[in-house]
């Protein structure tokens, strides 16, 4: 089986999206979809790779990146950082706390994968 992607995002249909797209391609992917659980969730299921939401029930994406990049066991983990959100200040801000990759919504297929593809190596 191929590498094994989390996608923590709160909007079923890009859930669906997502996760279709990726099974296409050979990944296992988990979903999750609650800010306030999903640092436990990450560590609980030890992606390859972790497609994190910005804007997210309980907690937000900033926060979780946060806590990642703070914890050993995670601070290295690729995440792709999806959003609604495009001013540059959001994306400086992911870029200062150490996202990997940041895309707006709405994206296409192609970014999704190239950016997957090239994140988990």
């Amino acid at each position: 089986m191929g590498k094994h992607v989390l996608v923590i995002e709160d909007e079923p249909n890009i859930i669906e999206a997502i996760s279709y797209l990726l099974r296409q391609d050979g990944w296992r992917v988990s979903t999750h979809f609650d800010g306030a659980s999903a640092l436990q969730r990450v560590f609980e299921a030890a992606p390859d790779l972790l497609i994190l939401d910005v804007m997210l029930p309980g907690r937000s994406g900033f926060d979780i990146l946060r806590d990642l990049r703070e914890a050993p066991q995670t601070r290295e983990l690729p995440v792709l950082m999806l959003t609604a959100k495009g001013q540059a200040r959001d994306r400086e801000t992911a870029e200062a706390i150490g996202v990997s990759h940041y895309m707006t919504k709405p994206f296409s297929n192609q970014e999704i994968l190239a950016a997957a593809r090239e994140l988990a190596g």
